[in-house]
């Protein structure tokens, strides 16, 4: 069963949230997915993997950050002012912001169970930095991660700064996204301390899973390697899929499974199911 939530934040910004399993919410651990740049709740695989997760027995919280571009359409851009003014230091506090929900109640679940976060490209390093802050997080699946947020050269930033935006082409939607100054002002204050993958590795002292494409032309492979370099080696597995893009063959609008994805999913269960149910 399916189930939806609007959860205002402290800063009263609005975030759009589809829950899988929602039968499963007091009994089993709760998994939250974390959609990256230019992506949102009903982009491709995630329905898809929501389902997956809850038909083997999970409770998967899905959601749209609020400046995520993705307004009440829930599949098309039409926020793009909200778009711009995004942080990233936002989408940390936002995520902290739906893990506390599940602590104390939001989902109308009266029992709170171990926590598993499923962060996708720029995602997967929100959700460690989140992971850090909260001190909840059980385990986290890295899926075609970042392993740097600050991924702009000088001298895209002086013309940032000069201009007051950066331009991004949505080449699916052909929409021109822009960036206010005040992600690279974010990104210029915080990335040696909180926005610091490294750092936020060398706390996270819990299950992880690295899985990547060895084609990710979004993402190199490099990047999976360097945040395995930083892991605690003990805790950590690491999945390279052969001839694997940065969204495991899955395209949107959704067209259904394949090779790739199906042991991107199989792989991701294990480990969840060994560190959040087994262990």
């Amino acid at each position: 069963m399916n189930k939806d939530f609007i959860l205002y934040t402290v800063k009263n910004q609005k975030l759009n949230i589809t829950t899988y399993g929602y039968e499963n919410r007091n009994t089993a651990p709760c998994i939250i997915y974390v959609h990256g740049f230019k992506g949102f709740k009903d982009w491709g695989f995630v329905p898809y993997t929501g389902e997956y997760l809850a038909s083997i027995g999970y409770f998967v919280i899905t959601f749209n950050f609020s400046h995520n571009g993705v307004g009440d359409s829930l599949t098309e851009f039409t926020q793009l002012d909200k778009f711009a003014e995004n942080t990233f230091s936002m989408e940390i506090d936002e995520l902290s912001e739906i893990i506390e929900g599940y602590q104390f109640g939001f989902f109308d679940n009266d029992a709170v169970n171990k926590i598993g976060l499923i962060g996708h490209s720029r995602g997967g390093a929100i959700s460690l930095i989140a992971s850090r802050k909260t001190k909840a997080v059980d385990a986290i699946a890295l899926w075609a991660s970042v392993s740097n947020l600050d991924r702009y050269s000088e001298r895209q930033k002086e013309k940032w700064k000069k201009e007051g935006v950066f331009e991004v082409l949505n080449t699916r939607t052909k929409q021109v996204m822009k960036l206010n100054v005040t992600l690279l002002e974010d990104i210029e204050k915080h990335k040696d301390k909180k926005l610091s993958l490294e750092k936020a590795l060398k706390y996270f002292k819990k299950p992880l899973l690295i899985a990547h494409g060895d084609q990710d032309l979004a993402v190199p492979v490099s990047e999976a390697n360097q945040l395995y370099k930083w892991s605690h080696k003990k805790l950590t597995k690491m999945l390279k899929i052969p001839a694997a893009g940065h969204t495991f063959g899955a395209v949107h609008p959704f067209e259904g499974s394949n090779p790739k994805l199906e042991q991107l999913l199989e792989t991701t269960e294990l480990f969840l199911r060994k560190n959040l149910i087994e262990e």
